[in-house]
């Protein structure tokens, strides 16, 4: 993560839905145990300083789909590639595909993008609405991605994975 963009969460339980998420304004590479937050099924603080403004989403995201950890990253290749095809972006035939447990043949999944909203429970409504349960991310047009997975291994291995595809598809059109 470049700088103080994007944010990571971590889910610490369920009943209640409680998440550590990073603190809003920090520079992601330096992290100490003081940039982390708790927060609630709302994203609204528990303990700890001022969480990400998208913390609302990191929750939704972690209730919709069961996921363990969130991270959202402001790639080059997630901007520009959901503002060029903002109906969604469609892979097929790659052994990439692996990588978030699909088929690497004869399968096509299309990760959404959806339109960005300052309001997270607009966003979170559109990501609920367009998600695919076979791809573990969204994109947000013309903002960045967002990727989970069952722990934080696995979804910054499927970050990684999703943005080898969006690099990829970016440099064939």
């Amino acid at each position: 993560m470049r700088g103080t963009s994007g944010n990571l969460s971590v889910v610490l339980s369920r009943d209640p839905l409680r998440l550590a998420v990073t603190a809003s304004g920090h520079d992601k590479g330096e992290l100490t145990p003081a940039d982390v937050v708790l927060v609630d099924g709302d994203g609204a603080a528990v303990a700890g300083g001022r969480p990400s403004a998208e913390a609302a989403l990191h929750a939704r995201v972690a209730a919709l789909t069961g996921a363990g950890a969130v991270v959202h990253v402001h790639t080059v290749a997630s901007v520009a590639m959901g503002r060029r095809e903002p109906g969604g972006i469609a892979f097929r035939d790659l052994e990439m595909l692996k990588g978030v447990g699909l088929p690497a043949h004869d399968v096509e999944v299309t990760l959404p993008v959806i339109a960005n909203s300052q309001d997270m429970k607009v966003l979170g409504d559109r990501l609920e609405e367009a998600r695919d349960p076979r791809m573990p991310a969204v994109v947000v047009a013309g903002h960045g991605l967002y990727v989970w997975g069952e722990n934080p291994r696995q979804a910054r291995h499927h970050t990684e994975v999703v943005e080898w595809l969006l690099e990829l598809e970016l440099t064939q059109r």
